[in-house]
């Protein structure tokens, strides 16, 4: 459901009302306007003798979700109805509606040929209006409920378990019996964060009842054990679910970080029904589930986004290629604008308790920009001028192939073109051009300096040949390294018209370009500027 269709179907009886009258008086309803947030004067398309109504889609955070809800805009607190201009003047400090939608606009003819023209409380016309209002506005919530009770987020109730039946999902009741499971924590893996996901399975030792964490829980740092919520899975429903303290110490699938896991109290029966948010919950922990924990999966979500895979290291494979327990890494080759969308599939594909790294072979480039603009812009103007200028450059750097350069020139004109408020490549300064490539070296390079600064330390002083031989042998025998999603600072892949690291005078001229061919191999230039990498200044 997009922001025009909440304003159809999302409406107030008191609404529907006011434009049935509106149009049978002969006025006008609904109509679309564009909002654009740099400017405040939007005409309308007919000479309007008053305007009745404002309506349009404001976006609101409800439960940390942004979230767009349908708005009445209130006449000379948000807009006002400028008669010279026979247009809608937004007021600065007012309520206005999300940038880039159509707000709707319902006002009065001065010169209408309707014949009703009685639309007071008690008249036949309202009498009418208001019966037909009610009716419609019934059909609305019926549609708008039918609409919800389609999908695991907003159905409830019996239409929710219609839903999650297509996973197999069943709501539990009183008869599954519920505990309390106590994860704990591995003394090796260190004091980082540990995620128990909502829908782990358990077991007890001999397998014959199986339980389900009814909540997700993490383990802080500093944190040796945390209490998890579980209750009796479909299986082990009735007496079956009851069992006494200690006997849950199986997971299902191991967890990075928890050494073991037992119930300090027995389960028991008499819980509330699980509700309905718990039931979601579950359902779509189930979803993402299925056919987790395999290099298949991974492989086949990488090849649903339109990616190659290029390199797996996993605790399975040979020496070359082997990573550390509970870890998987994937070399992938992917045009940067499709990265987050893929690392995000895999991490939503990957089984619980495994880390998955993704990396690429990426250049990032972050270009910090001074631009100058005429005066005038509101502050949301600017804000919005900004984030046209991040969309100009990342325009241009989608359009390189891998291995291109990204040339300073054509990144200011880029700009200009672009974005009507520059104007003149001139107007754009670059302050810095800061660069860092993917972590794929291979012994890594940490580790490779920890090896050779024992050799050289541990050698023969003043025995040349030696240190030759064990620097060699060293070298030789390294134990090689996965791939990391580290970034490693290189600023030499900034060069300037010389093809040398670019001066500081150059990069401020645009005389520079960022080389995107590491060790003869073709790369990808990744964009990676923010708001505060765009400065605007006034003239």
């Amino acid at each position: 459901m997009n922001a025009d269709t909440v304003t159809l179907i999302d409406r107030p009886y008191s609404e529907i009302v006011d434009d049935i009258l509106t149009a049978m008086v002969g006025g006008v309803v609904n109509e679309p306007i564009f909002f654009d947030v740099k400017e405040d004067l939007y005409p309308l398309s007919k000479p309007a003798s008053a305007v009745h109504s404002v309506k349009g889609t404001v976006t609101v955070t409800v439960n940390g979700q942004p979230t767009p809800v349908h708005q009445v805009f209130q006449n000379g607190v948000d807009y006002l109805f400028s008669v010279g201009d026979n247009g809608i003047e937004w007021q600065r400090g007012g309520q206005h509606p999300d940038d880039e939608t159509s707000f709707y606009v319902g006002y009065f003819l001065p010169n209408s040929l309707s014949p009703l023209s009685d639309i007071n409380i008690g008249s036949v016309t309202r009498t009418i209006s208001e019966a037909i209002g009610r009716e419609i506005a019934t059909v609305y919530q019926e549609i708008n409920q039918a609409y919800l009770s389609g999908f695991v987020d907003t159905a409830s109730g019996q239409a929710l378990d219609l839903v999650v039946s297509i996973l197999g999902v069943v709501r539990l009741t009183k008869e599954y019996a519920s505990g309390l499971v106590t994860f704990f924590r591995d003394p090796a893996v260190g004091d980082g964060n540990i995620t128990i996901p909502e829908g782990t399975l358990l077991s007890t030792a001999d397998g014959k009842a199986t339980f389900l964490a009814s909540e997700q829980r993490t383990l802080q740092r500093g944190q040796v054990r945390i209490d998890v919520p579980v209750r009796a899975s479909v299986a082990s429903k009735g007496a079956v679910g009851v069992v006494p303290s200690g006997a849950i110490t199986t997971l299902a699938q191991a967890i990075t970080g928890i050494s073991r896991v037992t119930n300090f109290d027995a389960t028991i029966l008499g819980a509330n029904d699980e509700s309905d948010d718990d039931l979601r919950a579950r359902a779509k922990a189930v979803l993402q589930g299925l056919g987790k924990a395999t290099l298949a999966a991974l492989a086949q979500v990488v090849f649903e986004e339109r990616a190659n895979l290029d390199e797996v290291w996993d605790p399975n494979s040979p020496p070359e290629n082997r990573s550390d327990p509970g870890s998987v890494v994937l070399l992938v080759d992917t045009k940067p604008e499709r990265f987050v969308n893929l690392q995000s599939a895999v991490q939503e594909t990957r089984a619980a308790g495994v880390l998955a790294s993704l990396v690429a072979r990426y250049v990032f480039f972050k270009p910090r920009l001074a631009v100058t603009i005429a005066k005038g812009l509101t502050a949301d103007g600017k804000v919005k001028v900004v984030n046209q200028i991040i969309d100009a450059l990342q325009q241009y750097v989608d359009g390189l192939a891998a291995g291109d350069p990204a040339k300073g020139q054509e990144l200011l004109a880029a700009v200009a073109n672009n974005v009507k408020e520059v104007g003149d490549p001139k107007n754009v300064t670059v302050a810095d051009a800061i660069t860092w490539r993917s972590d794929l070296a291979r012994p890594g390079a940490e580790p490779l300096v920890d090896e050779l600064l024992n050799t050289i330390t541990s050698a023969p002083a003043g025995d040349a040949n030696a240190l030759r031989a064990a620097l060699l042998a060293t070298l030789t025998n390294a134990s090689p390294i996965a791939p990391t999603e580290n970034r490693i600072p290189d600023r030499s892949l900034v060069q300037g018209t010389s093809g040398q690291r670019a001066t500081d005078a150059e990069i401020e001229a645009g005389q520079f370009q960022v080389v995107a061919v590491v060790n003869g191999e073709n790369w990808s230039i990744a964009l990676d500027v923010e708001l505060a990498d765009i400065v605007l200044t006034e003239h």
